[in-house]
């Protein structure tokens, strides 16, 4: 099941609202592969793209959080930090592991559940703020 885009997932930040779209793209490519028994060959995929995303998008985050001040910024951050330590365990597992069905469903709960809890609530704190704020990306 797809996860949709939507009005609570928006943050209001165009550069950020635009990552997190294509994380949900890829995601949704994840989760499309394991209903169709391809689950294994997209975990790889996404692991790269996460590897790279988590250092472009946080910074990103990150930057535009001190830019403006953001009075939440240590604990935003250290939430960051935990689902880089957290990748981080599932990469290793990633490489060392066979690739089968807990790995991928695996995969899929950190991801998933990440996006939805992290964006939907943390975000949009953020997002608030800057609007309130007349901050910007």
């Amino acid at each position: 099941m797809p996860i949709e885009w939507n009005n609570d997932l928006c943050v209001g930040v165009d550069v950020i609202d635009n990552q997190h779209k294509e994380l949900l793209r890829r995601i949704n490519a994840l989760l499309d592969a394991c209903s169709q028994g391809k689950g294994k060959d997209e975990v790889g995929r996404v692991i790269k793209f996460l590897e790279d995303y988590i250092t472009v998008h946080f910074n990103a985050e990150e930057a535009i959080q001190k830019k403006n001040g953001y009075p939440d910024y240590e604990t935003h951050k250290g939430l960051h930090d935990e689902f880089r330590k957290n990748f981080s365990e599932l990469k290793k597992r990633f490489e060392n592991e066979v690739v089968g069905l807990y790995l991928v469903l695996l995969t899929n709960r950190t991801v998933v559940d990440w996006l939805i809890n992290h964006i939907g609530r943390i975000d949009k704190a953020l997002g608030s703020f800057l609007k309130k704020q007349g901050g910007k990306g």
